[in-house]
């Protein structure tokens, strides 16, 4: 796997250096008897040099509070199989390492401006994240895709509404109305949990968050928790402690692990503190990546999540 990495924004020259090279062959430039050689043994030099181009994809990494992905432009560039796409390029030592692949693109239906799709870590497709539709946002934004500050991301889990709050052309942070969240049967409960000790929330996905006195208890629970027979589709699992503060939670996602943010745990464990009356509607989420403000209305029942979101850098790789 060859990676080619950009600290800063450029142009794909693929249509560029395929162009060049096609001159050359069809303009009799290579030497004739390479150019006989490799006809008689059925190589085609034009086709095998546009196959290879087209196997190599312009991506940037992004994060929103740690929580970092791979996005790529499906409306310049195809990703055929984005599970084991996400594999290989999320492995931290063999691939570009991040905690999944982002996919955007254009809306097919007039109520949304733009689509995202979320591969996980191991090739699982999420429903939603709130770090990645923030991130998109930028994306769209900074890259010249849109000059709107409102935009409507359609989700696997719906159509989510993006306030971008923009500086001089830079994006510092955007809102997202992540709709109302969604409350699991209280009958369900975990063998070897007390039926207070976990609080099962949906945001799209679903998450059970436990209040504690430790925060590190994830790093021994998180993965059992995540596979346990109570969760047919696995869940998000939260660790959060109560301060005058804030509420500080580490999270251990489903298909990727521990990771250092969650945009919708951030949102399941406020909603989660404020009916156990721990928390107001409105609280900062502090993980180990970054800080998320969570507000909760009480009018609509609607949960808004505000929080940066960040470029590392730009690469062209080929598709594993």
């Amino acid at each position: 796997m060859q990676i080619a990495i950009n600290s800063h924004i450029t142009p794909n020259y693929n249509f560029f250096i395929i162009l060049f090279f096609v001159c050359i062959q069809e303009n009799g430039y290579l030497c004739d008897g390479l150019t006989k050689r490799q006809q008689n043994n059925g190589f085609n030099f034009k086709t095998s040099l546009i196959e290879l181009m087209s196997r190599t994809i312009h991506f940037t990494k992004m994060h929103g509070a740690g929580n970092d992905y791979i996005y790529v432009d499906t409306s310049q560039y195809t990703i055929p199989d984005p599970q084991t796409t996400a594999i290989a390029w999320s492995s931290p030592h063999t691939g570009i390492g991040s905690d999944g692949l982002v996919l955007i693109g254009r809306s097919p239906i007039p109520e949304a401006d733009f689509t995202m799709r979320i591969f996980n870590a191991d090739g699982t497709e999420a429903m939603m994240c709130g770090n990645a539709s923030r991130c998109i946002g930028k994306y769209v934004y900074e890259r010249g895709l849109t000059e709107r500050t409102q935009l409507r991301l359609l989700t696997a889990s719906g159509v989510k509404e993006l306030q971008l709050h923009a500086a001089a052309g830079i994006i510092e942070a955007v809102t997202v109305d992540m709709g109302e969240p969604v409350f699991e049967d209280e009958r369900r409960c975990i063998s070897g949990l007390t039926p207070c000790e976990g609080t099962f929330v949906s945001m799209g996905n679903p998450h059970f968050v436990i209040f504690t006195d430790d925060v590190n208890e994830v790093e021994r629970r998180g993965e059992v928790l995540e596979h346990h027979p109570a969760f047919p589709e696995r869940c998000n699992i939260e660790f959060a402690e109560v301060h005058p503060d804030g509420i500080r939670m580490r999270v251990w996602e489903r298909g990727s692990g521990i990771t250092k943010a969650c945009g919708t745990g951030a949102c399941a464990t406020a909603v989660a503190a404020a009916i156990k009356c721990l928390a107001p509607r409105r609280s900062r989420i502090v993980m180990d990546g970054g800080t998320l403000d969570i507000e909760w209305h009480q009018q609509d029942g609607h949960v808004l999540m505000t929080g940066p979101a960040t470029f590392v850098f730009d690469g062209d790789i080929q598709l594993p």
